[in-house]
């Protein structure tokens, strides 16, 4: 079974498995056309993380395809240039690309499949071209201007006619298609599959990718911060990052192992959340009902906090124990009250003492078109995302990766790649001592978050979805969902959505709406104007607005598998036999 944030990325996968490929074939080949037919939402340029488990070895494991900031990356030479934030924008907002070396370290290490036949799907959306999705003409119109007007490369890529591209129209990205080659190429004196990926990895990170992006990138252009300014990263940078495995961090609720990222991503967070509510009966903690909202948004601003406050590459020794145990979740729980709280409530774990990120509130929405990972804006509209898979075999392999980063608002378009490089690094402060400090050789604290579930140590379930600081928001409806509320994968999924956006933004310019909270209307009026008459601060976001939720399904017992993809855009899709 396969299920993508787009159709042509769930066909993918499911041919692979069609044709005998593993999960990991199947969702590395994914993983390549969604740079292809999503580039508004993530590109080779970016980042990703994953949770997988393999049906030999079913402890969980992180597919850690995040890179750090270059070396020359240091708050003072940010602050050199005049810029108080770390741009949503612009080739400083670069950390080093992880995404493709992350891939390529999956399809290398579980894979099957020769990397030609893995790249063959992508290569020929690009060089052949696709149908594009409305919402890349949307996107590209937000940022025409600087396209024209700053970004001449990004123009003649994606406005090659002097506009954005309409629904349905065929575009083709002809010098990605010729970067995939190239990789392909470089191993082709190889004595074997393993030795043809590291080649091409090793082009990827030592050979004509980081020349061209380099050299480009040196040239000052315009970032989101309204100044020009050259980027730092370096061929060596390029060169010291490799994607990596980790343990994964998990916790027990109802019966069921969730398994995320370590605190270098937001993955714990959900795991917070959910040890906070599971003292709470199973009808407080319902999301369809204006108690179980009310308990929902609360215990996520508490954890929020606790994210911004401690989590980061440079958390403090022990912290992450504490902040997932039962007696802290306890104090924290004990905060929750009858109305909503306005304030950023951090807690102090062990005694540490938080760090408060700065306390804006939101500026005018056309301030921040473009430039953020996309999470949701005050109309409830999103403005972009990011993309998520899912893959189980009939061997009993699972994989959720969520990639990101570098989508074609992000950077410049380096026109000899035919894309850009990202700007996770607009998650870090240039402000010294902080646990997500900007540091060189530091990962920033990225938001991308994919979850497998697991009973009686066999996995069960893998699921994610794009949306910035929302992705475990939406995924806790999820679990609440189904764990506790009995829905299926797919109710849980179309079920009406939430989320507090009362905690400091992970995006540049890193806002926040103090008691905020955003809803579709399907949650019902009654259950609307209790939120508010509790002081929540309510924004509509229509019916069907919130989250791209998908997930993948295997009965250990019986071996049958299952897939849910999200109706919301009509873009989604889950397939499988």
């Amino acid at each position: 079974m396969s299920a993508t944030t787009h159709w042509l990325a769930t066909a993918t996968a499911q041919a692979v498995l069609e044709r005998g490929g593993n999960a990991f074939d199947a969702a590395t080949a994914a993983g390549f056309v969604l740079h292809v037919v999503e580039p508004h939402l993530n590109g080779p340029g970016g980042d990703l993380t994953g949770v997988f488990a393999t049906s030999s070895e079913p402890t969980p494991r992180v597919l850690m395809g995040q890179g750090p900031a270059p070396a020359g990356a240091t708050i003072a030479h940010y602050r050199g240039e005049g810029l108080d934030l770390v741009p949503g924008a612009g080739g400083l907002a670069a950390a080093i690309p992880g995404s493709v070396d992350a891939w390529l370290l999956l399809l290398d290490e579980h894979g099957t499949w020769e990397l030609a036949d893995v790249l063959a799907f992508a290569i020929g959306y690009a060089r052949d071209g696709h149908p594009v999705v409305g919402r890349v003409g949307t996107t590209i119109e937000t940022v025409a201007q600087l396209f024209t007007e700053h970004w001449p490369t990004s123009a003649q890529l994606w406005m090659p006619e002097g506009r954005a591209p309409r629904e349905g129209e065929v575009i083709r990205n002809a010098a990605y298609a010729r970067t995939l080659e190239r990789l392909l190429e470089a191993g082709a004196g190889a004595g074997d599959r393993r030795g043809r990926i590291a080649a091409a990895r090793r082009e990827w990170k030592e050979g004509f990718v980081a020349r061209e992006a380099v050299a480009f990138l040196r040239t000052p252009h315009r970032h989101s911060s309204g100044t020009d300014h050259a980027a730092v990263i370096t061929e060596a940078d390029f060169a010291g990052f490799s994607a990596s495995f980790e343990p994964a961090v998990t916790l027990d609720f109802r019966g069921t192992t969730v398994a995320k990222t370590g605190a270098w991503g937001q993955g714990p967070m959900l795991l917070q959340t959910l040890a906070i509510l599971d003292g709470l009966p199973d009808e407080a903690m319902d999301p369809s009902t204006a108690e179980g909202a009310h308990h929902v948004l609360e215990a996520l601003k508490l954890a929020l906090a606790d994210r911004d406050a401690h989590y980061g590459e440079d958390i403090a020794d022990g912290a992450l124990e504490t902040l997932l145990s039962a007696d802290y979740a306890r104090e924290r729980r004990a905060l929750i009250g009858a109305e909503a709280s306005h304030e950023f409530r951090p807690g102090r774990p062990d005694g540490r003492e938080p760090f408060v990120p700065p306390l804006d509130e939101e500026p005018d929405e056309a301030a921040a078109a473009g430039v953020g990972e996309p999470t949701v804006v005050l109309s409830g509209e999103t403005r972009g995302d990011t993309c998520h898979v899912d893959v189980v075999d009939r061997w009993g392999n699972v994989v959720a990766v969520t990639p990101s980063g570098g989508w074609l608002q992000s950077s410049p378009t380096i026109p000899e790649l035919g894309f850009c490089l990202g700007s996770r690094l607009q998650m870090t402060w240039l402000t010294e001592g902080t646990p997500s400090s900007l540091k060189p050789g530091a990962r920033p604290r990225t938001t991308l978050t994919p979850t497998l579930l697991l009973r009686d140590g066999q996995p069960v379930a893998a699921l994610g979805s794009p949306g910035g600081d929302q992705q475990d928001q939406w995924q806790l409806l999820y679990l609440l969902r189904t764990l506790v509320g009995g829905y299926s994968p797919q109710q849980a999924i179309d079920a009406p959505a939430l989320h507090t956006t009362s905690m400091p933004g992970s995006f540049w310019p890193r806002t926040w709406t103090p008691g905020g909270a955003v809803v579709e209307d399907r949650l019902g009026e009654d259950v609307i104007a209790e939120l508010e008459r509790r002081g929540h601060r309510i924004t509509r976001g229509g019916d069907w607005s919130l989250g791209r939720l998908s997930s993948v399904g295997r009965d250990p017992a019986t071996g049958v598998l299952s897939a849910a993809a999200n109706p919301r855009g009509a873009q989604g899709y889950a397939a499988g036999r």
